[in-house]
Order: C-alpha cells, then sequence, then structure tokens
C-alpha cells in the first residue's frame, strides 16, 4: 500500500473517531433527559442502564478506532 493510502485512511479514522464522541455525548445528553424526566422508578432505572450500556459501546468503538490509528500510523512508518 502507498502512503498516501495511509494518510487517507489516517485522517478518515480521526474524523470517525470525532463522529463517535459526538455520538457519545448525544447519546448521554439524552439518556440524562430521559432519566430527569422520568415518572416511576423502574424506568428511571431502566434508562440508566440503557445510558451505562450505550455509553460502554461507544468507549469500545472509540478505542478501536484509537487502535486503528495507531496500526496505520505504523504501517506509515514502515512505508517510508
Amino acid at each position: 500500500m502507498s502512503k498516501e493510502y495511509y494518510r487517507k485512511k489516517i485522517i478518515d479514522l480521526r474524523a470517525s473517531l470525532q463522529k463517535e464522541k459526538d455520538a457519545k455525548k448525544r447519546d448521554n445528553e439524552h439518556y440524562a433527559s430521559l432519566i430527569k424526566g422520568a415518572s416511576t422508578p423502574s424506568s428511571k432505572a431502566s434508562y440508566r442502564k440503557s445510558k451505562i450500556d450505550y455509553a460502554a459501546r461507544h468507549d469500545r468503538n472509540i478505542e478501536s478506532l484509537k487502535r486503528q490509528i495507531e496500526s496505520a500510523k505504523d504501517s506509515l512508518k514502515r512505508e517510508k
């Protein structure tokens, strides 16, 4: 693969990383408002659990993207 391929891949991965961070923030705000507006303790607990699950999923995706960026950087160094 060429240097340009890895450079483009790194740029694309960084954009994906930012989108994932934004999505995590948006989901956290959404679930916080649901929790605040919940009328019963059981629905409040359910929303809290969902918020934790979604945050964990976003964290896994963020870590995966970071690993992919590091891998692309290493590959780019090998190309030089």
